[in-house]
Order: structure tokens, then sequence, then C-alpha cells
């Protein structure tokens, strides 16, 4: 029995509906490795990968966000904060990990290695300018999840082979989450499902909303990340669900 017997609150993923394998004991001391175990791929459940980024959620706000995006059906919920320092970085991860462990949902740090470690996360993040996966690795253990982003076939591909467990692939569309950076398009996202896909997850990611996600389903994507279409709506909870129906849908 998971949580210590306990039922989650109303209108959260149980853990088993999520990852059965996903293990999720007392938050350590910061001098241990990560205790997780990678996703149950390819038969995982996960489809929705969601970020509480604090360029669009002020401090106070972000356990109430990250509680909306679990109550919504998100699988995997990212700590994502630029420019902030990694103690700040940390208290918020402290903050929000019980509640998605109380979910069954990863937390996954971006970044920063050390914060992951130390606060006890479901994994890591890392940009393609943040150095090689067997480095961050020593930091934070081999049971850690450790995703890539990626913007090219090449790129997704060479994420693979390194041995991520999953990879972001995009911005498919112009993000504010990402500035400057042109989108890449749908044009590779049925061959790089179909190829890198068959052995990682590929969470499609940047521009994507609820309005233009058919059309990136229609391309052939399975599983996608949200950002500002979900923390900027009205109703995050209701938002996210309405998200996660439309992948159901397509599976």
């Amino acid at each position: 029995m998971t949580n210590g017997g306990r039922r989650p609150p109303p209108g959260l993923v149980p853990v088993e509906a999520v990852a059965a394998s996903i293990r999720h004991p007392p938050i350590p001391h910061p001098s241990s490795v990560i205790p997780h175990s990678p996703f149950p791929y390819p038969s995982s459940p996960m489809l929705l990968y969601t970020i509480a980024d604090l360029g669009y959620l002020a401090g106070s706000d972000l356990e109430p966000a990250v509680s909306a995006l679990l109550a919504g059906g998100a699988d995997v919920v990212q700590l994502r904060a630029k420019d902030h320092p990694p103690s700040e970085i940390l208290d918020c991860a402290r903050r929000v990990l019980p509640l998605c462990r109380m979910a069954g949902v990863p937390l996954i740090v971006n970044d920063h290695a050390g914060v992951a470690r130390d606060a006890g996360a479901g994994g890591l993040h890392l940009g393609q300018d943040d150095g090689p996966l067997a480095a961050a690795r020593a930091v934070v253990g081999e049971a850690a999840l450790i995703g890539r982003s990626t913007h090219s076939p090449a790129q997704a591909a060479a994420a693979r082979d390194e041995g991520f467990d999953y990879i972001g692939f995009g911005p498919l569309y112009p993000t504010p989450t990402k500035p400057g950076r042109p989108g890449i398009g749908l044009e590779d996202v049925r061959d790089v499902e179909s190829s890198v896909g068959r052995s990682i997850p590929v969470f499609c990611i940047g521009g994507i909303t609820p309005a233009n996600l058919p059309e990136i389903l229609a391309a052939g994507a399975r599983r996608v990340v949200l950002v500002s279409a979900l923390l900027k709506a009205n109703d995050i909870a209701q938002a996210t669900r309405e998200v996660k129906d439309m992948l159901k849908a397509r599976r």
C-alpha cells in the first residue's frame, strides 16, 4: 500500500495509476543520491510533462500551482527557476516535493544537479549546454531520471545513445519561455517519435497550447510539455485536465 495507507487528496492521480515502480522514500540526507526508478517505458502512462516555472509564478504561488497541476493530471512536474540562486531553488524543491510524492508524480529539477540531489527530487533536466550525462550521474546517482533538451533529430538521437532517460524535443513554436529561439516546426516530430521514441519518452515542447495541440498530435507527437498555457490559465487544474484528456484520447 502506498503513502502509508492514506488516500491521496481528491483529484490527485493515485501512485498506481502513474508508475507503480517509482519509489518515494522520505527526503534523504543531503549526501544521499536520488532514490528513484527510471520510467517504466514503453508501458509508461506518462503523457503530460508540466513545468512550475518561477518566471511565471510568484514564490507564494508555487505550492497552489503545483497542487493544481497535479489535480489536473500532470504526470511529471519540473521545477524551473532560471537566474535564481541554488539555495532558493532548493527551498522551493523541498516545499513542493511532498505534494508530488503524495500524487506519485516525479519532481524534476532543472539544471542544478546538486539541488536535485540535496532535495531528494525524482531527477534532473539538462539543456544542450549543461554538460554530459556522466557528470550529472556522478552527482545524482544511477537511479535518478535525467532528461535532455534537444532541438533537432540529430540531438535527439545523440541523447538517446548517450543514455538519457527521456528527451524534450523543440521548441516546436516560438515561445516566451525560450526568448530568441526559433521554432523548429512539426516536420520532424513523427520521425523522432518513431525512432528515438521507441527507446525513451519524447516530450514535445515549445509554444504548445490546448488550441494547437490537435495539430501537434496529428503530426505524430504522443507526449507534450506545457508551461505558460497552464500556468497562466484562469483555472490551472481544469486547463491541465483538458490537455490530459486530449492526450489520453489519442493513445
